[in-house]
Formats: C-alpha cells, structure tokens, sequence
C-alpha cells in the first residue's frame, strides 16, 4: 500500500497569519470630575491595591483576563523591557481590583501628562461581571485619575469593546471629540506560545 501525500492539514504547515481586523475607534474627554455616586456591592468584600514595580507575568495575566474578548494585543507583543518600561514607570497608576479575595480587574492611568491623564486600560475579569461591580469601579477609576487634578481626563473605546461602553462613558460625563478608523490583528498562534514560554520562564 502506497503512502498517502502529505496534504495542507499537515500538522508541519504553519498556520495561516490571522487577518486584521478593522475597528472604529472613539476618544472621549473629561473636562471635569464626576459628580456620579456609586455605592460599593453590599455583602461583597472588594480592595482596591495600587501596584508597585508590578511583576510582568502578573501583569500580562492581568491584561489578558480582562482583554481577551475584547481583542486586546499591544501589550503582549511588547517585550519584557519595553513593557517595564511602561507599567513601572512612576507615572503610571495601575490599580487591581479584588473581590472575594481574588483579581477581579484592574485599571491603568497614564499621568505622564500633568495636565491630561488618559485611562488607558480599565475593565473586569469574565467571573466578575454581574456582581454590580462596573460603575463603582470605573468611578474609582475615574477619582484617581482627578486626584492629581489635572485639565481633562481622556479614554478610548472601540467596536471591540463591550457595546455598553461609550454609553457608559458619556453617562459618567465624558464627551466624544474624535473618531477614526484602525486595524487590530489578532495575536498568532506562535506568538501565544512565545507568550507563554516567557511568562513561563522558558529561554530555550
């Protein structure tokens, strides 16, 4: 019996690059704060921790957690000294969020500007959504943010991110100023496996 040719499922074939994906970006500003109250979850035990000199597997776990489904990729393809030097720069605020002991989010202000600090990463791990946790925490968000009293708070939201998230911006007192067009291409499955042999420990 003859052999049967090797075909392009072979399990050598490399798979194919995945394919950008076009996404409609909106930047939002703040001109001053929020003037929302919104009460902690009663019967919840929560903290709020801001971290210092973050370790970079914590913090990619983190950053995947709470934006694998909303696409999130720039961070993870960031080597390990140019993510450091990004999450421990002194000026920039990220805040992990527990619930019940356990991460639930996490935020992260860029305040490298004194007089515009931009949100640049905020949302909640999937086992934390429905616990009335959302507005709270992007309030707290958004007092730590004004607290060094600067002009404006900014952030940007996507077609990628929760349908509910521009409304809910505005709701807390931002306005849109600008919209424009981007790609996002989702990581690959070679660069996952990098990913994971780094935070790992791997250097082979």
């Amino acid at each position: 019996m003859s052999e049967e040719p090797i075909t392009d499922n072979d399990a050598s074939t490399p798979a194919p690059a995945p394919a950008p994906i076009p996404v409609r970006v909106t930047c939002l500003e703040m001109t001053a704060p929020p003037r929302a109250f919104f009460p902690v979850p009663v019967n919840l035990a929560t903290a709020l921790i801001r971290t210092r000199d973050i370790p970079l597997p914590y913090y990619r776990y983190l950053y995947r957690q709470v934006g694998h489904r909303w696409r999130w990729t720039e961070r993870l393809r960031l080597s390990d000294e140019a993510l450091a030097e990004r999450v421990h720069d002194d000026k920039t605020n990220i805040t992990v969020l527990y619930a019940e002991g356990a991460p639930a989010g996490y935020f992260e202000l860029n305040c490298r500007d004194p007089d515009v600090v931009e949100i640049e990463y905020f949302g909640l791990m999937q086992h934390a959504l429905g616990m009335g946790l959302g507005k709270w925490f992007l309030l707290q968000a958004l007092h730590a943010a004004w607290s060094t009293m600067p002009q404006k708070v900014i952030v940007q939201t996507s077609t990628l991110d929760h349908p509910r998230a521009l409304a809910l911006y505005q709701r807390m007192g931002f306005a849109p100023y600008r919209t424009q067009e981007e790609e996002v291409t989702p990581l690959s499955e070679a660069e996952w496996l990098e990913i994971v042999r780094r935070d790992a420990g791997d250097e082979s």
